[in-house]
């Protein structure tokens, strides 16, 4: 059903943030990917005061996630069709569709960069042609291996992958928006962002990944020596970033959304052991080839820019997740 339209049903969990911002009402907003993770959060903080509408293929994302009150547009990024109907007359837009798997696109380069890379382009370019504000879903996957952590936003940039490569390059054109074009446009730079509705996977679904694992009595598998750190945020603190840049003065910046902390995979799988009460047994397998050994996020700027602040401590994030999957 390409390009065709339809009005998502079914609300998904949230653990509360404090998102509400009276500044963003009254608006047409758009996020992509609003059936997603990240996205659905972000419409569900959005929905009670503006006409909300969410762009998604349903290829990950599913449609009780998307909030009752919103308009599905139930597309692809790519099908000008579908783009078109969802930009018409909007005010904000919050870009968080994309193809999210470094492997995925090691496999399939041309596909990561299209979906990535030029539907962003696409989706700046209508933002351009309806004056909107877009914020855009950037990764700290751009720094590769980072020299020294904190990683600051003018770090060296030197990616992995082509999914990296892809979102150096978003985060690259959002900027030149701005700076061509008088756009207000701001990149978000998240870190390893976990939290309710998210499945086990690549980056912060290590952390679903390992939950279920501890759950079910099964081994948790760290891949490596489990000394690689990753700094875990939470997607309450990822929605107020998303919100703080729809209505800062300060755009045409990016900022790094993470934690300022950061965790190692050892120390993270004994916390959710811990925390479930399990007695699963701690295995190491294979390292993944690639895999960034130093991950924490310099946050100074957003905190004086945006103002924002993470508030949800590791530990206390985890306790909730686990609680709620046994409901």
């Amino acid at each position: 059903m390409t390009g065709a339209h339809d009005t998502g049903r079914g609300a998904r969990l949230m653990t509360g943030s404090n998102t509400d911002d009276p500044s963003i009402s009254d608006k047409t907003v758009l996020v992509t990917g609003g059936a997603g993770f990240i996205g659905s959060h972000i419409a569900e903080a959005l929905v009670a005061d503006n006409d909300l509408r969410v762009l998604d293929n349903l290829s990950s994302g599913r449609r009780e996630q998307v909030p009752d009150d919103a308009e599905l547009v139930q597309g692809d990024l790519r099908d000008e069709s579908a783009l078109d109907w969802a930009t018409a007359d909007v005010d904000v837009i919050f870009h968080q569709a994309g193809l999210v798997s470094v492997d995925r696109s090691v496999d399939e380069p041309v596909r990561s960069h299209r979906t990535n890379a030029t539907a962003t382009v696409e989706l700046l370019e209508r933002a351009r042609r309806e004056n909107a504000r877009i914020v855009v879903a950037s990764s700290c996957a751009i720094y590769g291996d980072p020299e020294l952590t904190p990683v600051p936003e003018d770090a060296a940039k030197t990616p992995k992958s082509p999914y990296a490569i892809d979102k150096l390059a978003l985060d690259q054109y959002t900027r030149a928006f701005a700076d061509l074009y008088d756009l207000d446009a701001v990149p978000l730079r998240y870190f390893n962002v976990y939290g309710p509705g998210q499945t086990a996977g690549e980056y912060s679904g290590v952390i679903s990944a390992f939950i279920e694992q501890a759950r079910a009595g099964e081994p948790i598998t760290v891949h490596g020596d489990g000394e690689q750190t990753r700094d875990f945020v939470h997607v309450s603190d990822v929605v107020d970033a998303n919100l703080a840049a729809a209505t800062t003065d300060h755009t045409g910046r990016a900022y790094n959304i993470g934690t300022g902390t950061s965790t190692s995979i050892r120390e993270l799988a004994e916390l959710i052991r811990r925390t479930v009460g399990s007695e699963s047994e701690i295995v190491h397998t294979d390292a993944r080839p690639g895999d960034v050994r130093r991950s924490e996020a310099a946050i100074g700027r957003a905190r004086e820019d945006l103002h924002y602040e993470p508030t949800v401590p590791l530990d206390e994030g985890i306790a909730a997740l686990i609680a709620d999957s046994r409901t």
